[in-house]
């Protein structure tokens, strides 16, 4: 059987992309509350989200967004992180509120979510360097999924990690 780069690269990205998902899963959570959203997209609906990114970027003036979008369309995958925000219950004050039902009502996002978010995220792009797959973290990304709703449920805040392989990365000269 003769194996093409090319598929041999879109094979080995899907592999990465669940192995990046399995370590923001298993990335350290504060006080072991799981509140993290995981999805990887490819084909039609990775193209469902960069035009999402583009209709964003129109709506905001924002150049980088349409930028981060191309980005997106030139990449074989991407994964998607999201945190839901539920209240951890510990009235730490961390946000800002006295307390987590405060915060809650006032739709402010608890500080541990964001920290889990961050830890999965660290977590989830290791894995990709390591594997030797070219990454970019991208809030762009995220606002367009969870726009979207592809996480199934709601969530507060997203990051999206696109996924390549080529001769030069991607994301390098983005301008």
């Amino acid at each position: 059987m003769k194996i093409e780069p090319k598929d041999a690269h879109v094979k080995h990205i899907v592999n990465v992309a669940s192995a990046m998902m399995a370590a923001a899963r298993t990335a350290p959570k504060a006080h072991g509350y799981d509140k993290l959203e995981c999805v990887t997209l490819t084909g039609e609906e990775k193209n469902t989200l960069t035009a999402e990114m583009r209709r964003i970027a129109a709506a905001t003036c924002q150049d980088f967004i349409a930028r981060d979008a191309e980005n997106v369309d030139r990449s074989t995958a991407i994964v998607l992180l999201g945190t839901r925000n539920e209240a951890y219950g510990m009235d730490c004050g961390w946000c800002g509120r006295e307390s987590c039902r405060a915060a809650m009502g006032e739709g402010v996002l608890c500080f541990f979510a964001s920290h889990d978010l961050g830890l999965a995220v660290g977590s989830a792009v290791s894995v990709a360097a390591d594997m030797r797959v070219d990454n970019r973290v991208m809030f762009s990304a995220g606002l367009a999924a969870k726009e979207l709703g592809v996480f199934g449920v709601p969530v507060q805040a997203a990051i999206g990690v696109p996924l390549s392989v080529s001769e030069k990365s991607v994301y390098f000269d983005r301008g």
